[in-house]
């Protein structure tokens, strides 16, 4: 894998060109048709996914609704990073909104690779916190968004 595209991808940003060469190594490329399922809320997870080519939609199924995408991600983002964080089953679902390509990185590798890298343990674990952290707050004025228009 090239891991000069590693370095545009924001979780990745702080790694130097040996860190990002060592995170290549375990990256594998898969390939989806536009409209498959690359995985469902509730499911167990074990990988996250950085698109390499086209558009990856992110939802939740609403009661009532249907499905809810709560997010577009195009190339060059990553999804599923809590799998390899957490073992808890997923939160949404996610599928191939166009054709795409993603490297998948599965947490076995992941964890592997930080036991013996500290430093890029670090790196990494700080750009899922803030990763984390902004998603957080997207989600806390989409709640108040949500409760202010549930009052007309």
């Amino acid at each position: 894998m090239d891991a000069s595209l590693l370095k545009k991808v924001a979780l990745f940003e702080g790694l130097t060109q040996s860190q990002l060469h060592r995170v290549a190594s375990i990256a594998r490329p898969r390939g989806y048709e536009a409209g498959a399922c690359l995985f469902r809320e509730g499911e167990a997870g074990h990988e996250m996914f950085i698109i390499l080519e086209g558009k990856v939609r992110i939802s939740q199924q609403v009661p009532g609704m249907g499905e809810e995408a709560l997010a577009i991600l195009q190339k060059g983002q990553y999804f599923g990073e809590m799998a390899v964080i957490e073992d808890i089953p997923r939160s949404a679902d996610a599928y191939a909104h166009t054709a795409c390509t993603l490297w998948v990185i599965e947490r076995e590798h992941l964890d592997q690779l930080m036991f013996t890298d500290k430093n890029l343990a670090y790196v990494l674990l700080w750009s899922f916190v803030r990763t984390l952290s902004v998603r957080l707050r997207e989600t806390n004025e989409k709640m108040k968004t949500f409760l202010a228009l549930s009052r007309f």
